[in-house]
């Protein structure tokens, strides 16, 4: 009886694996996911995380949640662009009204720019998706090479 299911575990296995019961099976070597002699941890981890399969290149730090950001632009970094445009004194209710046209201007580039690079079907956006955008809002930008996308 031994032999009988020796032999039809033969016949499963090379049903499944595709090769004859003849040839020798696999060896059980050991596989990436076996525990090394220092207890499954590499000098390098972290406690509790094993040897960090499935961890990947998502695992990311806390992060800060961005609000209002358009506030950086401070009065005096208004001030000095204004100054290059030749003017002599501000109101103090302009700044305000910079900074909210400021954040539509960059809506719209960063809308078309998005757009740009999800066509492409990539991840990242290059120095070119920006100028592609501006030049078809009408607003070309030389210096960063040609912008034909």
């Amino acid at each position: 009886m031994a032999r009988t299911q020796m032999s039809n575990r033969n016949l499963i296995r090379s049903d499944v694996s595709g090769y004859p019961s003849s040839r020798p099976q696999p060896s059980s070597r050991p596989t990436f996911a076996s525990v090394n002699s220092t207890g499954g941890k590499s000098t390098g981890e972290k406690k509790g995380m094993g040897i960090g399969i499935g961890r990947g290149k998502t695992a990311k730090r806390h992060r800060k949640i961005l609000r209002d950001n358009v506030q950086g632009v401070t009065r005096g970094d208004i001030r000095r662009l204004a100054r290059r445009g030749g003017v002599k004194r501000i109101s103090s209710g302009i700044y305000e009204e910079v900074r909210f046209t400021l954040k539509q201007f960059l809506e719209k580039v960063l809308r078309d720019t998005c757009a740009v690079v999800e066509n492409c079907g990539r991840k990242t956006v290059c120095t070119t998706d920006v100028v592609f955008a501006l030049s078809r809002m009408g607003r070309t930008l030389y210096g960063y090479g040609e912008a034909s996308r």
